[in-house]
């Protein structure tokens, strides 16, 4: 098994069809391989060529790279992601088409709404996620309890965004987002469904139990696919039985950071 090169990222999204699962081409989808992981929150050949024509550098290469490139940039920057559930797009976290600017708390809050969704920006965890439910508080699951406190308390000073659209589901109104995760604040340990603040928050804002933890049945069907896209032409595809596992695979990768990825990727191609 290895990771593949990604067939079909090249297309826009609007232009990637839809529809009733069982219409997929079970060999376009047999691409990546899974990995099972604990949540992180509360965790070619060189010789020269004798015409010496130009090269396609190796895969290895390629990361090897990009990560000397991220050294030398002196930060990593966001690593960019797309999900699918089948073939519809589900996540979408791309610089090329969306601003993935991050902001002071101070600046951050005045652009805030009830019923928006949250991120903390971390560089050695999972990023933080959490609802604002209006005048500057948010609620959100935090080791193993559901609190709700000041945006610029949870932050600790870490920078700020709102990520509304990452998730391509239909949101419910804001009053309902605000009722969905105040109804939960107090709740502690075994009392919490969601693996980690992100699936707690996406719920908030979606109502899917997709995101709760054993919200769906495992068919034995990987019909989730998460791609890394490393660069204008290389991503790389691993695809998974459940939202939820697609997500703590997501979130490994973040807390692992933009080098941490490209170095681990660059192994596993060449076991």
């Amino acid at each position: 098994m290895g990771n593949q090169i990604d067939r079909i990222t090249h297309l826009n999204y609007s232009e990637l069809p839809t529809g009733d699962p069982s219409g997929i081409e079970k060999d376009e989808l047999r691409v990546g391989v899974a990995y099972f992981f604990s949540d992180e929150e509360d965790e070619m050949d060189e010789r020269a060529q004798p015409e010496k024509r130009w090269k396609e550098p190796s895969p290895q290469k390629k990361d090897e790279a990009a990560a000397a490139a991220v050294v030398a940039g002196g930060w990593g920057g966001d690593i960019e992601y797309s999900a699918f559930c089948c073939q519809e797009c589900i996540f979408s976290k791309l610089g090329n088409n969306q601003d993935l600017q991050v902001y002071s708390v101070k600046t951050l809050l005045p652009m805030c709404r009830a019923g928006d969704l949250v991120e903390l920006a971390a560089s050695d965890q999972p990023a933080h996620w959490a609802v604002y439910v209006g005048e500057s508080q948010v609620i959100h699951l935090h080791r193993q309890e559901i609190r709700k406190e000041r945006l610029s308390d949870v932050s600790s000073g870490r920078p700020a965004r709102i990520v509304n659209s990452w998730y391509r589901y239909r949101a419910l109104p804001p009053d309902l987002v605000v009722q969905n995760a105040s109804g939960h604040v107090g709740l502690k340990g075994q009392e919490i469904c969601w693996a980690d603040s992100e699936s707690f928050a996406a719920w908030c804002r979606f109502g899917k139990r997709e995101f709760k933890a054993g919200g769906e049945v495992h068919t034995g069907e990987r019909r989730y696919f998460l791609k890394l896209h490393l660069s204008d032409d290389r991503v790389h595809t691993f695809n998974f039985p459940s939202l939820e596992d697609l997500i703590r695979e997501k979130r490994r990768r973040d807390a692992s950071g933009k080098i941490g990825v490209l170095k681990e990727l660059s192994v596993l191609n060449h076991k």
